[in-house]
């Protein structure tokens, strides 16, 4: 019997759509997710909840008193901070020129009544995009109840992006059962074994949720040797917060997902000499700021050359008809003319090469105490990331600069800066130096983590604490008074004439009205760093 034709047109569609469909929806299913929500967020305990269950607590507490130890309870951080004055507890004629003044700054005021709150909510926006940036799931403070049964890893668990690793740790401490069960739950990858274990039951083998049973215990724990975690979500710079569960426990534990970190070595002709030795023409690079002072410049560089012929100097130059330095190892990069100091100091930094880079002034003049080798020493055999000498004036007196340097929460009105002068321990095997926060314009430093840093091209001509602020807990600072350099004397004599570049810096360096670069600083804290006020002695 022949088959008859297919006369329909639509069952003939049908004939060949179908499956086409079919093998279509297959294809899409195996694809992966392509959006992939970037956002982080924070699930867990908030500090701020934290804070209020040491003073309210739950009701199952509630009927114990307590004393408040107000010497240790003053030391919590409130989030609520204030700059404000201290006032003597008695008022000493002359007091002002006795003792050493406190200045308050609130930074809200250097703007216009009428755009402060707009400000504000502009700047709580950029807050809110900086907090999710910088935090993941590794940042959430999670409390590890009473799950004595369980055992996993609380600290140190990375893997590669869409890499695999085993998890260590995993075991069950339970008494005596017919069942014993744990179960895993992630979110940015995939739970699987290396291995199976005889008498083991594994549910969700490749999937984010996975259960593992046995009725023998020791089987169980075998097999949570063999359990590897798969990031399956790209997004590098985050962490999986997983939840590991077994009858009546629950704990979590953080995997983060992290690229493997590159080195940034340095050649082996850098190290030390064969005789211990630092060979600081490889291992150094002075960087400086010039601007019209083109003779300080000289002299500086001429200084220099008597102490260490071969080490590379980078100059950054702003000046408007500027002058070609010759000489060896020199290195002289021009710009915009009045372009800024911090700008100057970005591109000088940024052409450095060796492993360390010193930062001068254009008006210093090096000496027999400029021992460099003292201070690449300090870095060497120390974790500082920056050390700074003293400069000294022609009057003999010699500045350090240390300044402390702290951040206080004060919610959502923003944070308060305080800067105080001192340091806060001595160095161990280093007598003459001390760990602070702040020092003076004549230092050495890793170049990677001033680069790190950077400079705020904003800040034209007056500026410096500023790179510090920008740097807290990022650089590991110290300072050292056995190393000093030379300020060139500023004392002009009466009868002395005047060029005309000197007197263009002048009006550069030292403006007739300061007002508007203050206000510029106290614009930059308040939107870019978030504070509200400073206080600094």
């Amino acid at each position: 019997m022949s088959m008859r034709p297919v006369r329909n047109p639509l069952c003939c569609l049908l004939l060949v759509t179908l499956p086409l469909g079919i093998f279509f929806l297959c294809l899409w299913s195996l694809k992966p997710d392509r959006v992939v929500d970037v956002r982080y967020r924070f699930p867990g305990i908030s500090e701020g909840h934290l804070r209020q269950a040491v003073w309210e607590p739950s009701e199952k507490y509630a009927h114990i008193s307590y004393k408040v130890k107000e010497i240790v309870a003053g030391l919590l951080p409130k989030n609520g901070c204030r700059c404000e004055k201290e006032e003597p507890v008695i008022n000493l004629p002359f007091a002002k020129h006795l003792f050493h003044q406190v200045s308050v700054q609130q930074f809200e005021q250097v703007f216009r009544e009428t755009e402060r709150e707009e400000l504000k909510k502009r700047r709580e926006q950029e807050y809110q995009q900086f907090l999710q940036r910088s935090h993941s799931s590794a940042d959430v403070m999670i409390i590890a109840k009473a799950n004595t049964p369980l055992e996993y890893p609380t600290q140190g668990l990375h893997v590669q992006p869409l890499k695999t690793i085993v998890i260590p740790g995993l075991s069950l401490q339970a008494p005596s059962r017919k069942l014993y069960r744990v179960n895993l739950t992630a979110t940015l990858g995939t739970f699987d074994v290396a291995a199976e274990v005889d008498e083991v039951t594994i549910r969700g083998d490749g999937q984010v949720h996975m259960s593992l049973s046995s009725s023998r215990l020791d089987n169980l724990n075998r097999q949570l040797q063999f359990v590897t975690y798969s990031n399956t979500i790209f997004n590098p710079n985050t962490a999986d917060t997983v939840q590991l569960e077994t009858d009546g426990h629950q704990a979590f534990f953080v995997i983060k997902i992290r690229h493997a970190t590159i080195p940034k070595l340095y050649s082996s002709e850098d190290q030390p000499g064969s005789k211990g030795s630092y060979n600081i023409s490889g291992l150094v690079t002075i960087a400086t700021k010039t601007f019209l002072r083109y003779d300080k410049l000289r002299e500086l560089i001429s200084s220099i050359r008597k102490y260490y012929p071969n080490v590379t100097i980078v100059i950054a130059d702003d000046s408007d008809k500027p002058q070609k330095i010759e000489g060896d190892f020199i290195e002289q990069y021009f710009m915009p003319f009045g372009k800024g100091w911090f700008a100057g100091r970005n591109l000088a930094i940024s052409q450095v090469t060796t492993k360390y880079l010193l930062w001068v002034d254009d008006d210093f003049i090096f000496t027999a105490n400029t021992k460099l080798e003292k201070l690449v020493n300090i870095l060497e055999k120390t974790t500082l990331d920056l050390v700074g000498g003293a400069v000294r004036e022609k009057t003999g007196f010699s500045t350090t600069f240390r300044h402390q340097i702290s951040v206080e929460q004060g919610g959502e009105e923003g944070d308060c800066l305080h800067t105080r002068m001192g340091h806060y321990h001595v160095l161990q095997g280093f007598p003459n130096c001390v760990v602070t926060d702040g020092v003076v314009n004549f230092f050495l430093a890793r170049t990677d983590k001033v680069q790190r840093v950077g400079f705020d091209p904003r800040l034209t001509r007056v500026a410096h604490s500023e790179f510090f602020i920008d740097g807290l807990g990022i650089l590991h600072v110290g300072s050292c008074d056995d190393v000093t350099v030379d300020h060139a004397t500023k004392i002009k004599l009466p009868w002395s004439s005047v060029d005309e570049n000197e007197k263009t810096y002048k009006e550069f360096r030292y403006p007739k009205s300061s007002e508007a670069n203050v206000q510029l600083k106290q614009r930059l804290f308040y939107l870019k760093n978030r504070f509200k006020c400073m206080v600094r002695d």
